[in-house]
Formats: structure tokens, sequence, C-alpha cells
């Protein structure tokens, strides 16, 4: 078994990497689209479902390689909810709980501001990828959606990862197209996050460098995760266990 340091630097470097590539992709759509026509609605932000595809696989293949390099270390996290949820149902030991929270805070604003260092303002001034609720979208229909979101994503979690009845070696490919998934849904509706950890990073980032404040709409995407991710381990572990009724 892997020691807690190891454990946290697998969380870490997980983290890191998701919040680099994937809200670093939103980063790069938005400043590939500076300069193009002007869509005639403000439910848009000048990225298209293509382009919203195209950022969430990148997500879900981080996600993939993050499984399959650190899984059989720390579990391969790399989001509060998940580990709040793993913990929730007696998955995960309480004393490590903390300690992975923090490992993952840290690896996301790390990210986020590494990523400001190599483009410097102008990821600063597309906000660092961060995610905030689009318009029209209120402050509880964000974390409905959230909540949903991370809902899909927890299941497969459970189903593939946590279940020890399980096919091996398939979890990194599944729960990296359920990510793709559930962020392609909401993505033109939250900015589409499912994760503390994700959204965290670049709000951090940004208050240090003297970007937008947009703490406001950090508890939509602590609230929703954690609801969602909770509430699916819990009907996982209720649908799953014991015999079947005759």
């Amino acid at each position: 078994m892997a020691s807690l340091r190891k454990k946290l630097t697998a969380e870490f470097l997980g983290t890191f990497l998701l919040v680099f590539f994937g809200a670093g992709a939103v980063v790069v759509a938005l400043l590939l689209g500076q300069g193009g026509p002007q869509l005639p609605n403000q439910f848009s932000i000048g990225i298209t479902m293509a382009n919203w595809l195209a950022i969430n696989v990148v997500f879900g293949m981080t996600i993939a390689a993050g499984i399959y390099a650190f899984a059989r270390v720390s579990g391969a996290h790399f989001n509060p909810a998940v580990t709040i949820a793993l913990w929730s149902v007696r998955k995960f030991p309480r004393r490590e709980v903390i300690p992975y929270l923090l490992a993952q805070l840290a690896g996301a604003t790390v990210a986020s501001l590494l990523f400001a260092l190599c483009l410097g303002k102008r990821a600063v001034d597309v906000r660092l990828g961060a995610t905030t609720p689009f318009y029209g979208v209120g402050y509880g229909q964000a974390i409905i959606l959230e909540a949903v979101g991370t809902f899909l994503l927890m299941l497969a979690i459970m189903a593939v990862a946590v279940d020890k009845r399980a096919t091996p070696g398939f979890a990194g490919l599944i729960i990296g197209l359920t990510v793709t998934a559930s962020l392609t849904m909401i993505s033109n509706l939250t900015g589409g996050s499912i994760n503390p950890a994700r959204t965290f990073g670049p709000f951090l980032a940004l208050t240090l460098l003297g970007g937008n404040n947009l703490w406001y709409d950090f508890p939509i995407y602590v609230i929703g995760p954690i609801i969602g991710a909770v509430a699916a381990a819990f009907v996982y572990a209720y649908v799953s266990s014991g015999k079947d009724e005759e």
C-alpha cells in the first residue's frame, strides 16, 4: 500500500493535469474565437457545441490518463466531491479526507498559476477558464445542474472503480467518457465543473493575479457537486447491495 505522501502526490498531480489541460483548453478555445463574428444571443460566449465537445474530450482524456497512472496509488479521486462521497459510504478513511482535499486544491491552483505564467495577461483576461453560470441560469438552477452532472460521474465511479465486481481495466475509459458526456451537456449552462477543485484553482489564481473576483459563484461548485456525488454513492450502494427481492 502506498504511503500517504505518495497518495497526496498522486492527487496533486492528477488534479494539476486536469485543470492545466481542461481549463487550459477553455482558455485556448476562447482565445481562438477572439476577433470572430459575434453570435446573436447572450447564451453563447463564442464557444459552439462542437467546441465544448472538443474541450470536454480533453477533460475526459486527461481524467482517463490520470486514472491509469495513479489509481493504484491514491484511487485517483482528483475531485473533493468524490473524496467526500466515498468517505460518506465508508469507502475512504476519514483521516485522509482533509489531506486529499488540500492536495487536490493545491494541484488545481498551481495548474492555473502555471498556465497563466505560460500565456500571461491573455489567459487572465479570459478568466483562466473559470466556471460561472451563463445568462439566464439562476443560482439554484446552477446548483441543480452541477449536482445532476456530478451524480452521473459518481455513478460511473462507483460502478467501474469502487465495485469489486467490475471488470478490471475499464475504469479510466468509462469515467473519462462519462466526464466528457456530463460536461458537454452542462458546460454552456454552468461553465461545467462537477469538481470543486476545478473551479477553485482558476478562482484563486485570478485573485492572486488581479483578475476577476468570482467567489460569489463558488458555493455553486461546492454544494452542487457534493450533493450529487454523495447522493450517487448512496443510491449505488443501495441498489447494488444485498439479495434481489422476489
